[in-house]
């Protein structure tokens, strides 16, 4: 069995697999003293980011260089070309928050606000039933005493604690953005708000750049502080646009340079050939590195290749 499926926080998994401990064969084959990583243990890395909880992706590789998944008290910018998963890893994140703790999750509820109308409720419930099938799975590979009905999840209770805004103008959008934090202490169980896509409303007939960058610098303000003082995380989705560097156009995250500040992490998603990859563009605790990822039925998952080389260790 794959240590990415054990019932354990991200972070956990993400330290387990980064220390080269991959399979619960390689785990339970070692003693204790064998399991030191220098000053130390895997006993310790499994709990030393207790305070510091991620949301998984749904995704090894990708978990594994955000070390461990989405960091609450920052804000991630994610950010792509149209069809390569922007939305569908929004929603996925809404879903992951809801894991319960027992199962490495927060057990926590999600806000997603939508400029695009890009959400589909549809989309939603197939990726909740598949993330109560896996855990389902796992509760009985790993709890054989416990009957595999004690998880108390319905794809339905997961709808219900994603609280939806749709957003039709950058107006609204800053007065949502305002309204978050009395939205948030009302609701403390909130622990991640997805944008999808801050960009699209400030593209549209937005002729005063200047103000522009002024009503843009307020949100992100406010977004940071509702992250830190709220211990959630914030993920941003972006659009992308083409930039004059070096005598050629190139794609770049719209909104410009300025903007790049206005998150702690910034995640780029790409096509390499025929799969998609996230690379880690920005971050201070973050070295940039590349992950390959899925987009399935299921929701976002590891790559077909990635899925192979596991199976043959």
């Amino acid at each position: 069995m794959e240590v990415g499926r054990l019932p354990i926080s991200a972070s956990q998994r993400g330290k387990l697999i980064s220390a080269g401990y991959t399979t619960l064969s390689s785990l339970s084959s070692l003693s204790p003293s064998d399991l030191a990583l220098g000053a130390q243990t895997a006993w310790d890395m499994l709990h030393e980011d207790e305070m510091f909880p991620r949301i998984t992706t749904s995704c090894l590789d990708l978990d594994n260089v955000l070390g461990g998944g989405i960091n609450c008290k920052e804000v991630t910018e994610i950010g792509g070309v149209p069809g390569i998963g922007k939305t569908q890893l929004g929603i996925q994140l809404a879903v992951n928050v809801q894991i319960p703790v027992d199962y490495g999750g927060l057990g926590a509820k999600a806000i997603y606000i939508d400029t695009e109308g890009s959400f589909m409720v549809e989309r939603v419930l197939q990726i909740a039933e598949a993330c109560i099938e896996d855990m389902t799975e796992c509760n009985g590979l790993l709890r054989k005493d416990f009957q595999a009905g004690q998880l108390k999840m319905h794809p339905n209770n997961i709808l219900e604690n994603i609280f939806y805004f749709r957003v039709c103008s950058y107006t609204e959008q800053i007065a949502l953005t305002n309204y978050l934090d009395k939205f948030i202490s009302e609701h403390k169980d909130v622990k991640v708000v997805i944008v999808d896509s801050v960009t699209f409303h400030f593209r549209q007939d937005f002729d005063d750049m200047a103000l522009r960058t002024r009503l843009l610098s307020g949100i992100a303000l406010k977004l940071m502080k509702l992250a830190k003082e709220h211990g959630l995380a914030v993920v941003l989705l972006n659009q992308v646009t083409t930039k004059y560097i070096e005598g050629s156009f190139q794609l770049t995250l719209a909104l410009g340079d300025s903007w790049s500040h206005s998150c702690t992490n910034r995640v780029i998603l790409y096509w390499n050939g025929n799969e998609r990859y996230a690379y880690i563009d920005k971050s201070p605790s973050l070295r940039s590195a590349s992950a390959p990822y899925s987009v399935t039925s299921k929701g976002i998952r590891n790559s077909a290749s990635n899925c192979k080389r596991i199976r043959m260790m």
